[in-house]
């Protein structure tokens, strides 16, 4: 994949974020994460950068807020909470190596493990937060703690019977439910029993069949958006990010989303975030969504090449070049 050295220098160079350049190594690179440089950039996340601003503001017990609160509500206000820091920071890169992060870590654990207030695989539980927890969960090195393998246990238990997941009460799924996917696809190959490489099959096939993009008799505009961050929200490059990750790059089906993506590209080889969040209107200094109050927390302001989108990009273009790869050398 040729990338022109205007914007390699732009991702790895002075200004640029260190979980930027970590990615950029080993996800477009491709260097081992042992590489010097893949091990210059990891080493500064969380003491510079965005993951460090975030976690600069982070309350003695684990907690994000407002001045005064407490860790109370661990979902809103929407999106300056907790929950919604911990997303971030794990697509950031953070570990529990770090002190902030098993606390952070404790907090939920403590929280949404409760017998009958269960939010990671009980009655409370439902795909956007329980994915989102697990996926973080894992990504933090969490893998082995029974509440992480619970939510796993629980998400597989709920898949729809189209392959699918729903937030709300439904017979099928919906595009918009990929934290599902999304947190079976941060277990190693290896550590996935039949029923989750089952369930993974069966939810890439929910996808791939759509081709990403393809729900209802109207198109939904806020797919073809690219935005960060995320939180629940789904966008092609998110469906893109989560089906070459799982090995499906190769799949001809693939091929209109990737036409979306390259023509998302801009002249000088970059990507830009399009909006901070679909289906929100400013109101009173933040946004209001379905008559609940969130505020923006973001980045990079969109509209302006964002080095977050580019390197996310960059990172689908190299893995759809690899499935590519190897499936003609199977031919």
């Amino acid at each position: 994949m040729r990338i022109a050295p205007s914007v390699r220098n732009w991702l790895i160079g002075p200004g640029s974020d260190p979980s930027v350049r970590y990615r950029y190594w080993t996800e477009v690179e491709g260097v081992a994460a042992t590489d010097p440089r893949a091990r210059a950039a990891r080493a500064l996340i969380g003491k510079v950068g965005w993951a460090a601003g975030i976690l600069d503001q982070q309350f003695p017990d684990g907690h994000w807020g407002t001045v005064g609160s407490t860790a109370g509500d661990l979902y809103r206000p929407k999106y300056l909470a907790t929950n919604w820091r911990m997303i971030v920071l794990s697509d950031l890169g953070m570990t529990r190596r770090d002190a902030r992060i098993r606390r952070l870590a404790r907090l939920l654990l403590d929280r949404w493990s409760r017998r009958g207030g269960d939010a990671l695989g009980g009655r409370d539980s439902e795909i956007c937060l329980t994915g989102n927890a697990a996926r973080s969960l894992l990504r933090f090195g969490y893998a082995d703690h029974p509440a992480t393998r619970r939510a796993i246990d629980w998400i597989v238990r709920t898949q729809k019977s189209d392959g699918g997941w729903h937030c709300f009460r439904s017979r099928t799924g919906t595009l918009d439910g990929w934290e599902g996917l999304a947190a079976l696809a941060e277990l190693p190959a290896d550590e996935r029993s039949g029923r989750i490489q089952r369930a993974i099959e069966r939810g890439a096939e929910f996808y791939l069949a759509r081709r990403l993009m393809r729900e209802g008799k109207v198109r939904y505009p806020p797919w073809f958006r690219i935005h960060y961050p995320n939180h629940y929200y789904y966008d092609l490059l998110v469906g893109l990010k989560i089906l070459t990750r799982l090995g499906y790059g190769a799949d001809p089906r693939l091929a209109p989303a990737l036409r979306w993506l390259r023509d998302r590209r801009r002249p000088d080889g970059r990507w830009a975030i399009d909006a901070d969040h679909p289906d929100l209107d400013p109101h009173r200094g933040g946004y209001v969504f379905r008559r609940s109050p969130v505020w923006v927390f973001r980045l990079e302001p969109p509209g302006e090449p964002s080095r977050w989108a580019t390197v996310e990009a960059l990172s689908v273009l190299r893995r759809i070049e690899e499935s590519r790869a190897e499936g003609a050398a199977q031919a």
